[in-house]
């Protein structure tokens, strides 16, 4: 059973900055694209990151590019989401994804003064 469990999340400034961690188990994690996803109250749950096996990120959502940069480790079997000049506009629930088909519960990231 695959199990995605974020953590990092939490309430900061603008222009802060979080590391959001997910640990996958049960998924032949070193072979599986990963993914994080966000949600903002109200709104529909957007792609932030695709990184595939092979360490690349082939996909950051155009508002975050320069702020944020992901990282994996197949060998630990984490994604991580290094969030960086937070902005009110990124305040969300953070996903991690395997596959856009396994769910983790999420992680909250609120930007607020």
């Amino acid at each position: 059973q695959v199990q995605l469990v974020e953590s990092g999340g939490g309430s900061v400034h603008p222009g802060g900055s979080l590391r959001l961690s997910c640990a996958a188990s049960g998924c032949p994690f070193s072979r599986d694209v990963m993914s994080w996803f966000r949600r903002a109250q109200g709104r529909e749950r957007v792609l932030v990151a695709n990184v595939i096996p092979s360490y690349t990120t082939t996909y950051l959502l155009a508002s975050v590019k320069g702020r944020f940069t992901a990282f994996r480790d197949n060998d630990n079997n984490t994604l991580d989401l290094q969030v960086t000049n937070l902005g009110p506009e990124d305040t969300a629930v953070y996903y991690c994804s395997r596959a856009s088909t396994s769910w983790g519960q999420g992680t909250q990231v609120t930007v607020s003064s």
